[in-house]
């Protein structure tokens, strides 16, 4: 066995781990395309996942962001024009600076991931999240066809949000429970998985 292989990069043949949070960070992104309440997704949540397991921070950083571009293109050609706006918006800059930034969050995850653990973390990325988009929205608001509030300032930009938030922390509190629980069970089964970081 060659002992210089990289156990951390996706299909190298030495472990299945990578491939495992892979393919279960690409289902969690796709499940965007079913219906759902607004901002009840699992954006934060892959990102911790993503952070708390892969041995290479590369593809932690790499693989949630590749999901969420391929869960975005789709629903980019679902939905057509009015979607494909936001591939150009300050909004879509803060998502995805949001989801690095929770990647490297979850990396505090590393070998200590417990219930109470995740739920702080969970609770901590949907709060950056909140701050982030809504000070993107509230940043390139136009008084024209922008949100009321999001025209008055900062502050009510922030308060006709909260009900958005709501459902962000629901979704990333329900995605975290399905990915770092599911992986647990998986682990359980396949010791190849049970390595802190694979």
């Amino acid at each position: 066995m060659n002992r210089n292989a990289p156990a951390s990069v996706p299909g190298n043949g030495a472990s299945p781990g990578p491939l495992v949070l892979c393919a279960l960070i690409v289902l969690a992104a796709l499940t965007r395309l079913l219906p759902h309440p607004p901002n009840f997704s699992p954006v934060e949540a892959i990102a911790l996942f993503g952070g708390a397991y892969f041995a290479s921070r590369a593809w932690a950083l790499a693989v949630p962001l590749i999901a969420m571009l391929l869960s975005d293109f789709l629903l980019g050609l679902i939905r057509g024009g009015v979607y494909l706006e936001y591939f150009v918006s300050a909004h879509f800059l803060a998502v995805y600076a949001c989801i690095a930034l929770s990647t490297v969050l979850g990396f505090g995850l590393r070998g200590r991931v417990g219930g109470v653990r995740v739920l702080g973390y969970a609770l901590t990325g949907s709060v950056l999240f909140f701050l982030a988009t809504n000070f993107a929205v509230w940043l390139t608001a136009s008084p024209l066809d922008a949100h009321p509030a999001c025209n008055a300032g900062l502050l009510p930009c922030y308060v006709a949000g909260i009900p958005f938030f709501q459902w962000t922390l629901l979704g990333t509190l329900f995605y975290s429970a399905l990915l770092f629980g599911g992986f647990t069970l998986l682990r359980r089964r396949l010791p190849a998985l049970r390595a802190q970081t694979v």
